[in-house]
């Protein structure tokens, strides 16, 4: 349904919905100058919101989560793009897209491989009990061994992975404070490890939290 201004009600829906998170962010506010008619504040609200719970989003998924059109969605990027609030970087093919300030690069990395649905079950996985096998994480994820391999050959190579003798994640506290704070956007295998994420986090005799 359209209402009277134009605007498709649904969208409408969708923007205010993500633009309440983003207006309760520290990075709120951008968009002040822009025209209300133009609904210019709604999106870029509602992007920033978008990225504080999905943060590693793609191009294309900001556009068709949040309802936009294409040039729509280029120009409140690059608005905010300019404006400090977002960071944008190169993930192979993909143009990421996180909170200004918020993830070091090996953040970043992590995210976009957790976007990813087979390299984000195995990272999963692997969390969930740190000696699962090659086959143990093909025959969890309904995959073929060679998947498996081919993936764990690019984790490696972005950092995410060791494969001396045997699978074991980098940094593994950083990727699973990664997947918890962000779980709903990663789905149910990344909510299942959260609900249990105290039993796979260590910690130091002053009660830090440290790598595993």
């Amino acid at each position: 349904m359209t209402s009277s201004d134009g605007v498709d009600d649904e969208k409408r829906a969708t923007l205010r919905r993500f633009a309440a998170v983003g207006a309760a962010t520290p990075l709120a506010g951008l968009s002040e100058t822009a025209s209300a008619e133009t609904g210019d504040n709604d999106a870029r609200d509602a992007i920033t919101g978008y990225l504080s719970t999905t943060p590693g989003a793609h191009f294309s998924k900001i556009r068709d989560d949040l309802q936009l059109g294409t040039g729509e969605t280029q120009h409140h990027l690059r608005h905010l793009t300019d404006a400090g609030t977002i960071e944008r970087y190169r993930d192979g093919d993909y143009k990421r897209f996180v909170l200004a300030n918020r993830f070091d690069e090996f953040e970043k990395h992590a995210l976009g491989y957790l976007r990813r649905e087979t390299p984000r079950g195995m990272l999963v996985e692997l969390l969930s009990d740190p000696d699962a096998t090659g086959g143990d994480l093909a025959d969890a994820l309904a995959v073929s061994a060679p998947t498996v391999s081919k993936y764990a050959g690019e984790l490696e190579e972005a950092g995410l992975l060791s494969r001396e003798g045997g699978y074991t994640v980098e940094r593994p506290t950083t990727v699973l404070l990664l997947v918890v704070r962000h779980a709903d956007s990663f789905g149910e295998r990344a909510m299942r490890l959260a609900r249990n994420a105290d039993r796979h986090l260590a910690y130091d005799s002053e009660g830090d939290t440290r790598e595993f």
